[in-house]
């Protein structure tokens, strides 16, 4: 079986031009203060291309006129590291994990020496130099350089004859279809998160405080083989709940409040997304019960809604327009303007190794994507938010719910509450 991840360098190779090389980082842990580091996040572009999980790597991808191949340059383990830290990854476990050739694999001390040999006519490679260049130029805002730019700072300075593309448009159309593999590495972060909201609603009488119940579910998922959080837990009681991105999980519980989740785990870096919101004190009251039904209705009706062919816009306007005609049934809104005060977001949003996944959201939707159905209502004057969050995989015919075993029917939450 040929390595998956060889599998997306070919896919890549397919999109860019000839006489171009691709070269990506896979970055390494921000500092937190004095000799502390915060936990090391792969380049998550960087491990779509490759399958590996460390820092301080350089991935080059080459395509000539007549010949393509992949170089990894890594990290060699010093004496001073395998003291403190430990060996580091070898060129055999790179070799096995990435599928790029051993005699491909150098150390990094090696990266400048192969950059300018290509650059001289390919000596002692057999390709001539590249005209184009490839790198990750996503920007987190428009004052800041790319960090592509600062991690290959000699490349850009001593190569101006290269012309410099963007391969974001590229990696992120390849990842908005996702392969078994990837199907599967979904499929296990959302089970570990069913585990963590189980593990969540077995404490919820019990819990005084938000952050008891965020520290329930984190216990839980690392329980069972996750490595954390896909993002930052979301456990927003009462008006809390009303906030879309509520993070703080530092408000004491109150008895008739409902409690919005929005969280999920990581599973090989792939991350789960769901929200479901429950009563507190094991019971909805009627208010509660008649606004819930509704955005369940909306997330349900929405989800045999989705459907290759269909547009993101289009999947909008239906959830939209379905509660706004539920809402104005139960004389909560009298125009159609109205909603916009109760539903602030969009209906959902690609899925995959980050939460809010890369994509082109104005192509259709096409089998293999996996995306979010998650309707909503935030009433402050009730002091009530309520979301059902659900990860969903459009196949050839209509979609599959990646996370219908996790319950979300009144009737199920509230006999589940009930168990001792």
């Amino acid at each position: 079986m040929e390595n998956v991840y060889k599998i997306n360098r070919t896919r890549l190779l397919e999109r860019i031009e000839s006489k171009s090389v691709v070269i990506i980082d896979s970055g390494k842990p921000a500092h937190k203060t004095t000799d502390q580091f915060f936990q090391y996040v792969p380049h998550r572009n960087f491990f779509y291309l490759t399958g590996l999980n460390e820092p301080n790597m350089k991935l080059m991808i080459v395509k000539g006129k007549k010949k393509s191949f992949s170089m990894l340059f890594i990290e060699e383990t010093t004496e001073y590291m395998r003291q403190w830290t430990g060996e580091k990854i070898s060129k055999e476990e790179v070799n096995k994990i990435s599928g790029v050739e051993i005699t491909k694999i150098h150390y990094l001390n090696k990266f400048e020496t192969f950059f300018r040999s290509m650059m001289t006519y390919g000596r002692g490679i057999g390709i001539a130099p590249p005209k184009n260049c490839y790198m990750d130029l996503y920007r987190i805002n428009s004052t800041e350089e790319p960090i592509s730019h600062l991690q290959f700072k000699s490349v850009l300075n001593n190569y101006k004859e290269l012309n410099v593309k963007n391969i974001n448009e590229h990696i992120s159309y390849l990842r908005m279809f996702k392969a078994d593999y990837e199907v599967e590495n979904l499929k296990k972060a959302i089970d570990i998160t069913e585990a963590g909201l189980n593990r969540v609603m077995k404490g919820l009488k019990e819990r005084t405080n938000e952050f008891q119940l965020e520290a329930d579910f984190l216990h839980q998922i690392k329980l069972e083989g996750s490595i954390g959080n896909s993002f930052d837990t979301i456990a927003a009681s009462g008006s809390n709940a009303t906030v879309l991105h509520y993070e703080d999980n530092n408000c004491k519980l109150n008895k008739g409040d409902l409690i919005l989740f929005d969280l999920g785990a990581l599973y090989n870096n792939y991350g789960a997304d769901i929200s479901r919101t429950y009563p507190l004190d094991g019971k909805f009251s009627e208010r509660q019960k008649e606004l819930y039904g509704i955005v369940l209705k909306t997330n349900k009706e929405s989800i045999k809604f989705v459907k290759p062919g269909i547009t993101w816009g289009e999947l909008n306007k239906f959830a939209k327009d379905l509660l706004i005609k539920e809402c104005k049934n139960i004389g909560l809104i009298e125009t159609d303007e109205e909603i916009n005060e109760y539903y602030y977001h969009s209906v959902g949003h690609f899925l995959g190794l980050d939460v809010h996944d890369v994509g082109h959201n104005e192509l259709e939707l096409i089998e293999g994507m996996v995306i979010t159905i998650e309707p909503g209502l935030y009433i402050s004057e009730e002091n009530i938010g309520i979301r059902i969050e659900d990860d969903i995989l459009i196949t050839k015919n209509g979609c599959k719910n990646l996370s219908e075993n996790i319950i979300k029917e009144v009737k199920d939450i509230e006999e589940y509450l009930s168990k001792k």
